[in-house]
């Protein structure tokens, strides 16, 4: 692969002409902006698990798709570690447009639909842009039943940034097999904690609980300058719901 973004996992790094040089590494992400492929090698104990896991995670995250990791010329003597990796496959899972395929060794999984992205400053007009691209989405990928819902939800998340971490944001979203799958990724490193449904007197507090009420599933994935929270919307449940 050339060129090649090379990734320490327990390394210091400089950045030197657009490539990440690892200084001191056991296990390297090799990647290539032309390939759907990145490649681990060297070996992996659980001590480089999180930075690889981070490499693996805002890769995803940049290139949205499908993302084939390379496990033939790495070597992992821990068996927790080989888990960990799993355990990532299992935290994009529900992020929109996003596939993680360990050591494949069979013809790639097609390329999930095109997501709709939108840069969000933290501002309380926020919401109101990513109403706009979940309405044109939804329309677009036939999912109308869905763009009530959504709102409700994104109009949350993006609200929750605004609020809370104050930073720049990401809206994504993308279908799959008539669901709806949302997320806003912003650079602060609180996650959000749902306690349950507030007191009724409580001034505030019901952000998480209206997007656990019209959400089948949601989440949140921390990465190495941030988050990212998602939420994944059913046709069929919005349907049930009105009948």
């Amino acid at each position: 692969m050339s060129p090649v973004d090379r990734t320490g996992a327990r390394a210091r790094t400089d950045v030197h002409n657009g490539a990440i040089m690892p200084t001191d590494a056991r296990c390297l992400v090799e990647a290539d902006d032309s390939s759907p492929t990145v490649r681990l090698t060297g070996i992996l104990d659980r001590s480089e698990v999180q930075a690889v896991r981070d490499a693996l995670l805002a890769r995803l995250w940049q290139r949205p798709g499908v993302l084939l990791v390379d496990l033939s010329g790495v070597r992992i003597p821990d068996p927790l570690a080989r888990d960990a990796l799993d355990e990532v496959c299992r935290a994009v899972a529900d992020w929109p447009a996003a596939e993680l395929v360990l050591d494949p060794d069979g013809p790639p999984p097609d390329a999930p639909p095109e997501p709709l992205d939108v840069e969000l400053s933290p501002v309380v007009e926020a919401a109101r842009e990513a109403r706009m691209l979940v309405t044109g989405g939804c329309a677009r990928w036939g999912l109308p039943e869905l763009i009530e819902p959504a709102c409700i939800a994104v109009t949350e998340m993006v609200n929750n940034v605004v609020a809370h971490a104050v930073t720049p944001m990401t809206l994504r979203l993308a279908p799959r097999g008539g669901a709806l799958h949302v997320a806003v990724r912003d650079h602060a490193s609180g996650r959000p904690a749902y306690g349950g449904p507030a007191p009724v007197d409580s001034v505030g507090g019901r952000g998480l609980l209206l997007i656990d009420t019209v959400a089948r599933r949601w989440g949140s994935t921390a990465l190495p300058d941030g988050k990212v929270v998602w939420c994944v919307l059913y046709a069929e449940d919005e349907a049930a719901f009105r009948n």
